[in-house]
């Protein structure tokens, strides 16, 4: 395949001079490839510079001119028309006018070959969901799921070369992505995107890892990648195990040689009053030089041996987990943990629950159901239209913008707040298992990095005192990179409560080891459970 995008001798350093990309070469083929790494890696500037929307620092992008761009934190004016969005509105109204026969030169310039644009866009909405919307709808009165698909729509309406995507499934339900998915495997230009959604990315055609400042491609979707890298760090493991054992030889023979000379030396001093003075000279400047080049040698060795440790573990990968203990979220089976009565929701729906000790739970439905409306009733901050949620353990809710922890205080003072019988030191010692280092503790939570204030904001709610014994989790996965999602995942393993997670991520929910789902898809009963 062709290379559509070529980044030659590119960097790019942030304005207070932290450097992302040094003299990056790298290409980018036809067809689908994902952009994965981990959390701060700069896969995400890498696709805004392959995208035009950010300038790099030196160096060149070449290849094609027609992108397409979907970011991740797109925005759009919730007075702008559907029409505006697809970029046909002016178009639309030409055609309007040519129809009445007024047509002057401009409306037709302004149409050129785009005579069946109607038939074109009606095509493009059906193919994501929108048959019969309106064109005048204004996107204030959609949902950002289905903002997210009128803009790729647009995008697709384009014809670009290459389509840039970047979280192009966050907030869509499971029948969204699922169109999402269908547009990624028809499109027949290339396709760049970061995502962190799994099944996404076993639909690439090959698979770029940014890491350390460099771009590795693989060949195959996401779980080749995985397996390529896994092959890897076995090669390395070994490689460094042989390295280290090297490394000991060698410090042992280094003694050993000092011991050999230091009794040669003793010998020799012993020797010296046997044999004339001149000759005892020049044996003992005979026994230095010798010495020392036993020693140079033996010593170099032992640098090659270091250097060759260095390099070793230079290969192998640190990617750490989440591995703390949990026990204080333990629930004894069976114990009743939430029930509903005659419960009815704000936006009219039934639900018949019953939660008990320790299940875990996925909360699936489309999006506008109302599963934000039941998390939020659960923990008391929206009131049903009817019925009552009996809560019978301590609960603890991690929001999709992970409010847990305050921008203006730091992470160690926010865990505090939330567990204040515990010292300094032991919370120090726990959030170290969250892979919060000591001076990460120290900053402020509004200073954090995406990552690490998802892992400050877990910890806290984990941590937190009494501890929660039901755990809920509204679209945690959302706006996490692959790593978040692992750890939080490790996390999630070793919780000893109920879990009631609401999220769209299907590969996430089956690494939770869960015990059943509640269904918010409207019934005829109007009853879920």
């Amino acid at each position: 395949m062709s290379d559509v995008l070529v980044c030659h001798r590119l960097s790019f350093s942030w304005p207070d001079g932290s450097p992302v990309f040094d003299q990056l070469d790298v290409s980018f083929p036809r067809g689908r490839t994902a952009v994965v790494g981990r959390n701060g890696a700069g896969k995400s500037t890498l696709i805004k510079i392959l995208a035009g929307a950010l300038t790099p620092t030196a160096g060149t992008v070449t290849g094609a001119s027609r992108i397409g761009y979907l970011p991740q934190d797109l925005v759009l004016a919730a007075d702008r028309t559907v029409a505006d969005v697809l970029g046909v509105a002016d178009v639309l109204a030409a055609l309007a006018v040519v129809d009445q026969g007024d047509g002057t030169e401009w409306e037709f310039e302004l149409i050129g070959d785009r005579w069946d644009i109607e038939a074109e866009v009606g095509a493009a909405l059906s193919r994501f969901g929108f048959d019969g919307l309106g064109l005048d709808r204004t996107i204030g009165t959609l949902s950002g799921g289905e903002s997210i698909l009128i803009a790729l729509a647009a995008l697709l309406l384009d014809r670009p070369e290459v389509l840039v995507l970047d979280e192009p499934t966050n907030n869509l339900d499971r029948s969204a992505r699922e169109r999402l998915y269908a547009a990624v495997d028809d499109w027949r230009g290339a396709v760049i995107l970061v995502s962190h959604d799994r099944e996404l990315l076993e639909r690439v055609d090959q698979t770029a890892e940014v890491r350390d400042g460099a771009v590795r491609l693989f060949g195959g979707p996401y779980s080749l990648y995985l397996e390529a890298v896994e092959t890897e760090q076995q090669a390395a493991q070994r490689a460094l195990r042989n390295a280290e054992a090297d490394l000991r030889r060698q410090r042992r023979e280094l003694v050993e040689a000092r011991e050999k000379l230091d009794r040669r030396q003793r010998y020799a001093k012993s020797q010296q009053d046997n044999i004339p003075r001149i000759l005892a000279g020049n044996l003992k400047r005979k026994a230095q030089v010798s010495a020392g080049k036993v020693m140079d040698t033996a010593q170099g060795e032992l640098a090659e041996a270091a250097a060759s440790v260095a390099a070793a573990e230079d290969r192998v990968r640190d990617d750490d987990v989440i591995n703390v203990d949990l026990g204080g979220t333990t629930v004894p089976s069976r114990r009743d943990v939430l029930i509903t009565e005659d419960l009815i929701l704000r936006n009219g729906l039934a639900v018949d629950l019953r939660i008990r000790g320790p299940e875990r739970l996925a909360l699936v439905g489309p999006n506008g159901v109302g599963k934000t409306t039941l998390i939020n009733t659960i923990m008391g901050t929206v009131a049903p239209r009817q019925g009552v949620i009996d809560v019978k353990v301590p609960v603890g809710l991690l929001p999709q913008r992970l409010t847990v922890l305050k921008d203006d205080e730091t992470v160690l003072a926010g865990v505090s707040r939330l567990a204040p019988t515990a010292d300094d030191n032991t919370l120090r010692s726990q959030l170290a298992k969250f892979l919060l280092r000591a001076d990460v503790v120290a900053r402020r939570v509004g200073d954090l990095s995406g990552g690490e204030r998802f892992r400050a904001s877990l910890a806290a709610l984990l941590l937190a005192e009494p501890a929660p014994q039901l755990l809920i989790l509204d679209e945690p996965t959302n706006n996490l990179d692959l790593e978040s999602v692992a750890q939080l995942t490790s996390a999630l393993l070793l919780y000893r409560g109920s879990l009631l997670v609401a999220s769209h991520d299907h590969p996430f929910l089956a690494d939770l080891e869960l015990t059943g789902t509640v269904d918010l898809n409207p019934i005829s009963s109007g009853v879920v459970g």
